[in-house]
Order: C-alpha cells, then structure tokens, then sequence
C-alpha cells in the first residue's frame, strides 16, 4: 500500500455533510470529495430532498456584508424560512427554535431536520431557518458569479461572519415582532451543529441553549488524532464485513497498477461506467473514497435519501453486495457492486459524472483554506483507505494555487477553543448537548463525554450523522427515540430555568 495514490486536499475538503470538512496532500481538485454537505453547497437542491416537506414563508433580511468593521460596503439579502403557525406570541413568550444554517441552500437543511418542526407544537414555538452567507440564494454582490469570484469577493465567508449574522437577524426578529422576552433555542447539525454550540458560547446574551449534533468542534489542530475520521470510516466496514473491508483495502493497489497499463484507464472507465473517460486512477480512488465516507455518514437504520438515495443499514448491502459476487469475478467488478449501492441503488443512472461542480469551487473549499483547517490523515494498519500522513504544506500550496490565500491553522481554536476545551466549557459554558453516534466518522471530532450538569453529551452506539435531528419514523429503535426523549427532557429545563427566571424577576 506504500505507493498507493493520497487523498487530496479538497478530498478531504470535500468530505459535508453537510456538513461536512477536509484533508491532505495534491495539487489537483477532485469535486466529489467527501465535504460536509458540500456537494449541494451551490444547488437549490430541487427534487425530491428540496421539495418542501414543512409549512414556511420565506423571507429576506437585509444583511450587513461585514459586522466587525465600519467599511461601506453593500449589505446583501439572506434568506430565512419561517413558521409561526403554533408560536405562543410574544405575550406568553413564545419560544423560538433556530436552526444554525450551514453550507448549502437553507430549503434542504428544513426538509431534512424533521425534529424541530416535531417539538415546534409541543413547545408552542416559532421556527426559522435562516441560509448561512454565501450558500444558496444568500448571495453577496448579487450573484454566485461575483461572491465566487475572487479571495476579496470571498474575504467575508467565515464562521464568525456567519455568527454574526444570526445574532443580527435573532435581534431584528424579536425587535419588530415585540418578542425581547421571547428565549431562543439553536439547533444545528454537522457545521450547523458547530455554529450553534460557538453561537450559545460567543452569544450566550442570544440563546438560552443549543443542540450541536454531529458538530466535530474538536477537529482542529492536534486536539484528536488526524487518523480518527478515516480510522471511523474503516470500522464502520470492519464490522460488517472483515472480507469486504479487505477487498477494499486491496482495490487500491490494483486501480493504481491498472492506470498505469496502456489501456488502464479506459478499462478502468467502462468497468465503473464514467460518462467521459478517466483522466487519472486518482479520479477514480477519490470517487470511491468520498462514497465510502457519504455511506458512513449515512449509514441510517432506515431507507433514507439524505445524501444520496441509499437502503437501511447501507454499509452492510455494500458489503453484501462485494461479498456475494460470483467465484472468478475481479476484484475491481465487486468494488463497482459494492459502490453502485451509493451512487445508483435506484438502478436510474446509466453513467456516472466524477464533476458535480461545473465551476469547480464551492463555499466551503474556501473556508478550508482559511479557518476550517482540519488535519486528516489514515493509518497504514487500521484504515482501508491509502496510508498517508497529514501534510499541511500540501494543503498551502493547494490554497495559494487555488485561492491566493494562505489557512489558518489555528484561528479557530483561538476564536472559540479547543485546546482545554472541557476546562474552558466548564467554566465558561452552560446550556449545550453535544449528540452524536459512533458510526459517524465526525464523532471522533466532537465531545463524547459530559463537561458539567448543562453541557451534556448523548452518545448513540449505532447512531450515523445528525441521525438525531431527522424526521421521526415508524423504523425508529428505541435507543434512537430515547435519544430524543432525552434531548426534550434537556431543553424543557432550559425553558423552565428561563421561565422561572423571568417569574422572579416579574414578581420582584
């Protein structure tokens, strides 16, 4: 596996979920890297996932292109969806639920986080989502084309702006709607979740609480190992299937030996059907690996079609797909089966594209280049990715060749913590739930363990990404519908500490 080809940087960049966030080493940029949830950062995402499933008007607020400077710059239009259909008012002080939009158009976020538009009625809440700058319609200078077009354009994409924003539209609402009194819930899951959990940290004036599901906040510098994403990702195979996590551990090997033979590439295209031929055995090596990461992820108990179209349990069909294949089949014709589970278990696609961005950027390429630096790395013995260390001068050389800008290492941590994070929260934190599941390759960058009686973390062994924060079913387990149980009981006592608060203070 020592010559095996290295996931590139916007592989990694690529990795979401959404989300995601992302890794190492090249100079080219291959699109269908594992992101958060980058693949839909520039798309409205119309179809069955964008198709509105909930109640909302939507609007737009006149947003400030730059909070922390007094530059004349033109303010810009962010979207927000809004639901007020079962809000108390501002006279019974009405709570409002606010999801932390992340990196993709805000429509997609609220079709796929069903849980807030469920508690809304219990709770007598207001719900809105508001679009995260520079994704969606949320546009400055009026356009994709002209926010995209260069790292000026681009200077004012960053989490802090983002906060920013959230705070000034919370404030605005609640001022034109009479609702000071109103107390505010944040939600948020994969980079949503790590903007509520800083937004409850920078704006505790704003919130009350958060819920940070799936938020890896501890994903930056040297706080967990580079290794833990893809070392998940790994364990999530092994445990299916010890043959079908060798077969792709082994398929490395040969996808590189075959693009290096006269006719390589072109076997290598009509074995895993590309619509255009191949240009490297890389394109193909990214192409698998950002599936075998999207099916961790996504690895629901139930049919879901959160990233793409994919059965219950999707990571056990791949391996039984890989598995059952006929004696005498290659190994490269078992990796096709397996990964056809991924990226057509319709049976629909006739060819597949490797390029989902025609422009080739997209928002949160930017923000990996400048404060979202993640080091990502996989391990020679526990990965069934290529071995490679984590390399932040490739990641540099990328950026300025890309972007003209150098990253940040360790802005973030500067900005919001990291380092002795569960010292820092303890003394200076209150009020947030950190929920993930171990079968997401992001848990390995969040907090897994409760910091104090009010930063509380719900751990699910079998959970995937923001399993949490989806659309209640009939399939649910049981340890799934206790993780909710647990999430209202948690957020029922924020509100209650905050009523009783104002009673005090009412009857004084």
């Amino acid at each position: 596996m020592a010559n095996s080809p290295k996931p590139t940087l916007s592989l990694l960049i690529s990795l979401l979920s959404l989300l995601s966030l992302f890794p190492p080493t090249l100079s080219s940029a291959p699109k269908h890297a594992p992101r958060f949830l980058g693949k839909f950062s520039r798309s409205n995402n119309k179809g069955p996932l964008g198709a509105p499933r909930y109640k909302y008007e939507t609007r737009y607020f006149d947003q400030t292109l730059d909070h922390f400077s007094f530059s004349d710059l033109p303010t810009f239009r962010q979207r927000y969806l809004i639901n007020t259909e079962y809000w108390a008012g501002p006279d019974r002080r009405g709570p409002i639920f606010f999801y932390c939009g992340n990196e993709g158009d805000i429509e997609w976020f609220a079709a796929n986080t069903g849980f807030v538009w469920e508690l809304a009625p219990r709770f007598q809440a207001m719900i809105i989502f508001p679009e995260h700058r520079y994704y969606g319609e949320s546009m400055p200078y009026g356009s994709f084309e002209e926010a995209y077009k260069n790292a000026t354009t681009l200077a004012h994409l960053t989490a802090e702006q983002a906060l920013a924003d959230f705070a000034v539209l919370i404030t605005e609402l609640k001022r034109n709607l009479s609702a000071h009194a109103c107390p505010v819930v944040l939600f948020g899951g994969s980079y949503g979740g790590m903007l509520a959990a800083w937004m409850r940290l920078k704006y505790p004036h704003i919130a009350i609480g958060a819920l940070a599901s799936s938020a890896p906040v501890l994903q930056f510098e040297d706080i967990v190992p580079p290794e833990t994403f893809y070392d998940i990702v790994s364990h999530d195979f092994r445990r299916e299937s010890i043959s079908c996590f060798n077969t792709i551990k082994d398929s490395w090997d040969v996808i590189e030996s075959e693009g290096q033979k006269n006719n390589g590439l072109s076997y290598l295209t009509e074995t895993f059907r590309f619509c255009r031929k191949l240009e490297s055995a890389d394109d193909l090596s990214n192409w698998l690996s950002s599936a075998y990461s999207y099916l961790a992820m996504g690895n629901y108990p139930y049919p879901a079609d959160f990233l793409m179209p994919m059965p219950g349990n999707p990571i056990k069909e791949v391996c039984r797909k890989i598995d059952n294949c006929p004696d005498g089949m290659s190994i490269l014709q078992r990796i096709f089966e397996g990964v056809s589970v991924y990226y057509n278990y319709t049976g629909t696609v006739d060819c597949f594209n490797l390029d989902d961005d025609p422009h080739g950027m997209n928002g949160w390429n930017w923000q990996a280049c400048t404060e979202m630096v993640m080091p990502t790395s996989s391990s020679k013995n526990i990965s069934m990715f290529p071995a490679y260390d984590y390399n932040y001068t490739s990641d540099e050389e990328w950026c300025l060749e890309n972007y003209h800008v150098k990253p940040r290492p360790t802005w973030i941590t500067t900005q919001f913590g990291g380092h002795g994070f569960k010292n820092a929260l303890k003394s200076f934190g209150s009020n947030i739930i950190f929920s993930n599941g171990l079968l997401d390759p992001w848990s390995g960058g969040s907090v897994l363990e409760d910091i104090s009686e009010t930063i509380v973390a719900l751990v699910t062994e079998n959970g995937a990404h923001h399993l949490d924060l989806r659309p209640s079913t009939a399939e649910d387990p049981d340890w799934l519908v206790e993780q909710r149980a647990a999430e209202v009981k948690l957020i029922q006592g924020w509100l209650h500490q905050y009523f009783e608060k104002k009673k005090t203070v009412f009857d004084m």
